[in-house]
């Protein structure tokens, strides 16, 4: 993994063109029914003056007819993951589905707490060691129900999926991972990037598509869904 300093909101704004292609929010809750989503902690990734780069991905929970919980941070966050989750009258065994956007160790860090949960990481949907057939592989979304799908979004890695949450106050909810660094991250993307050929082409899709999207390390942000252009997303 690599890591470059994630590009602030100004920079976006002074002359770029399409950098009124995001907005970044600085609201982590999104009601809606019958499913509401919540950043329960906000990603980062920052180049250190030594070399190194500290990271930690973003975490989300969605409630509603299922609980779901989108990537579990780094093995470092499990005392609060459980913390947060109790402060919203959740246990472990209550998650009723644990989506790994992809295989980094600052997502799925924590899936071993969820042994009772279905469990999604790339392409694989399981419950204990019994895995469920899908077609991610191939392009197509996997259904939760109605309102919930996991959508294979590769690019950063050759499995990541992405969920997409319809119904709530603002529209569709897409939390990517890794598809989106954060709302700026216009170029450091690509050097995160297996294929940025791919990757480039699910951006667009997720940009166009979506409302709100939810990055993998960094603040919600706002799109415009009916832009003509979006090279150099």
């Amino acid at each position: 993994m690599h890591c470059t300093t994630m590009e602030s909101e100004e920079s976006l704004v002074s002359g770029q063109a399409n950098a009124t292609l995001c907005t970044e929010s600085r609201v982590l809750d999104f009601p809606g029914n019958p499913y509401s989503v919540s950043v329960l902690k906000v990603g980062y990734c920052v180049s250190q003056p030594d070399g190194y780069f500290r990271a930690d991905g973003t975490v989300t929970l969605v409630t509603g007819p299922r609980t779901i919980l989108v990537d579990t941070g780094g093995p470092w966050d499990r005392d609060l993951l459980l913390t947060t989750l109790r402060e919203r009258g959740l246990e472990t065994g209550d998650v009723d589905w644990v989506v790994g956007t992809h295989g980094h160790s600052d997502h799925i860090g924590n899936l071993g707490l969820f042994q009772k949960s279905m469990i999604v990481v790339g392409f694989d949907i399981s419950e204990g060691d019994r895995y469920t057939p899908n077609q991610l592989a191939e392009g197509k979304p996997y259904h939760i129900d109605e309102h919930v799908s996991i959508v294979p979004t590769p690019g950063h890695t050759g499995h990541d999926v992405s969920l997409e949450v319809r119904g709530t106050s603002t529209g569709i909810v897409l939390v990517a991972g890794d598809l989106f660094e954060c709302c700026g991250d216009r170029e450091s993307w690509q050097a995160l990037s297996e294929n940025a050929t791919v990757q480039v082409v699910n951006r667009k899709r997720a940009l166009r598509n979506a409302d709100v999207i939810i990055p993998g390390h960094g603040l919600p942000f706002m799109t415009h869904r009916n832009p003509k252009d979006y090279d150099g997303w």
